[in-house]
């Protein structure tokens, strides 16, 4: 053991973290090889295992690695090892190189044994590029080759772990600790998340267009948003990466979240809208009144609308149901739309004049925003029937 100490840049303890595996496809391959550097008040200490993949090492690996199918035919299989590894990886700040891989790797594996890993995640691929954004190249060659790292090997899993180590320490000699603090906390993932909410519940939210509701204690709404990038954004909110002041105390407060996917950016505009009406959200803030707002703005149709959008991420279509200046919802089909848009016809229960609905579709309408009259949808439907 080194009696090393981190420097106070970062003060939660560190593991630098490397993998060697069949290939680069999660959920198909599998670790060979796994190198870990604990760094602590404590001191620094290494540890690594072969692990056996249970499929064959395809050649071209063996030849980079220089692990071999006989190498790792008598090595403990993950779950044998998954307790020990986790003991070390257990509430430490997790630094890879390429990190995405790494940790999702680690993870797919934990989650086969039955067991939830969510480290915080530091990426030092991205922390390269966060100090030095002049240079081109931030894989570990290049670091090697830029900051004189001395590699005992390369492609092997401890090695490879103790190069982002002495990356570590080299940062830490050549940029002042207020410095490299900030770039640490802003390329971190934090994945200790608010109330209930963690990795996967994030991984379930669609990844396009979409609307979200952050709830509080007792259930009380605390902020609606919208994104193109629904996942993306409320990991944002929660995970600590690029956070205001604002949006780290909101994030303090959240217990759990709902999400809407809305097949487009206009549709997310309407039901945040929408939303806002609805459940008057703490901390939104509150449209004010303008002087040319309608008092009841006549309805430019005979009845129900769809419109037409895709989402740019996902490609899924959608059609947004709006009648008198009311938006009724979003239909995965056309002729769900004229459903949706003939229920409320029949039963009598159009609300009033929704202005955050009048703002958004008023100027495009004027512009020419394609619309499908509703009722003509449905007389076309029923007569191809």
């Amino acid at each position: 053991m080194l009696s090393i100490v981190p420097s106070p840049a970062c003060a939660e303890p560190l593991v630098f973290v490397d993998l060697e595996t069949t290939g680069g496809s999660l959920g198909v391959h599998r670790i060979t090889e796994i190198g870990v550097v604990e760094v602590g008040p404590s001191g620094v200490t290494q540890w690594s295992s072969l692990v056996n993949p249970q499929q064959p090492i395809p050649f071209f690996i063996q030849q980079l690695t220089g692990i071999s199918d006989s190498m790792v035919r008598d090595a403990p299989t993950f779950d044998v090892i998954a307790q020990d590894l986790l003991a070390r990886l257990d509430g430490r700040l997790f630094v890879a190189h390429n990190a995405r891989f790494d940790h999702g790797f680690l993870r797919s594996e934990f989650k086969r044994t039955g067991i939830k890993f969510q480290p915080d995640v530091l990426c030092t691929v991205q922390l390269s590029r966060a100090i030095y954004p002049a240079e081109r190249r931030h894989g570990l060659d290049a670091l090697i080759e830029r900051h004189a790292l001395v590699p005992f090997a390369r492609h092997r899993a401890l090695a490879d772990a103790d190069l982002l180590w002495q990356f570590w320490q080299h940062l830490h000699s050549a940029h002042s600790a207020d410095i490299l603090r900030g770039h640490i906390e802003q390329v971190t993932r934090r994945f200790r998340l608010a109330g209930d909410i963690d990795e996967d519940t994030i991984e379930r939210i669609p990844a396009g267009c979409g609307v979200y509701v952050f709830y509080g204690e007792n259930d009380v709404p605390l902020y609606i948003g919208r994104s193109v990038r629904l996942r993306q954004r409320v990991r944002a909110h929660l995970s600590g990466a690029k956070r205001s002041a604002k949006e780290q105390r909101l994030a303090g407060l959240v217990r759990r979240v709902e999400w809407t996917a809305t097949g487009g950016e206009i549709g997310a505009m309407l039901e945040e809208g929408r939303s806002i009406a609805r459940l008057n959200p703490a901390h939104n803030r509150v449209s004010k009144a303008r002087r040319d707002d309608p008092r009841g703005a006549p309805w430019r149709y005979a009845g129900a609308i769809a419109i037409e959008e895709a989402d740019a991420a996902t490609g899924a279509r959608a059609w947004h149901v709006v009648d008198g200046w009311q938006f009724l919802g979003t239909a995965t089909s056309l002729d769900e739309a004229a459903r949706l848009g003939s229920s409320v016809m029949s039963t009598g229960s159009l609300a009033s004049f929704e202005l955050s609905t009048y703002r958004i579709l008023g100027e495009r309408l004027s512009r020419g925003l394609k619309v499908i009259p509703l009722g003509a949808a449905l007389l076309t439907n029923i007569e191809s029937a």
